[in-house]
């Protein structure tokens, strides 16, 4: 089964990811906010990570930066999660070091498809 580690600050985006990830039988693990992904990272292996940017105190890129710097996880995948969505916003958080973007409001059926993608072992940005 899938581990998932959903870093989300919003309740109503969490409980949409969660209740998204639960019918796709993956293991959730949730954190509210940087600290947080991060002691949850030290203490455990994820196949996937959903990264919210704007997060409180640390943000999502700097979090996102920490966990991967940690050998066991600088090849699992993090995937922005996130409201910033205007032109060249994509590339910014790809090239930051994000395995791939997704923009909310999240399109049900695109993060449905992107998750089936993930389990099929594509989880290249498109």
């Amino acid at each position: 089964m899938t581990k998932v580690l959903i870093v989300e600050d919003e309740p109503i985006n969490m409980k949409l990811v969660v209740e998204i990830l639960n019918s796709l039988d993956f293991r959730i693990h949730t954190a509210k906010n940087g600290i947080e992904a991060q002691a949850m990272a030290d203490k455990d292996i994820y196949d996937l990570i959903l990264m919210d940017i704007e997060l409180p105190g640390i943000d999502g890129v700097e979090t996102a930066r920490r966990i991967k710097d940690k050998p066991r996880h600088n090849k699992t995948p993090i995937i922005a999660l996130t409201a910033f969505a205007m032109e060249g916003d994509r590339e910014k958080f790809l090239d930051v070091g994000f395995d791939n973007y997704i923009s909310k409001p999240i399109h049900i059926t695109d993060f449905i498809d992107l998750m089936k993608d993930f389990l099929r072992g594509n989880n290249e940005p498109e």
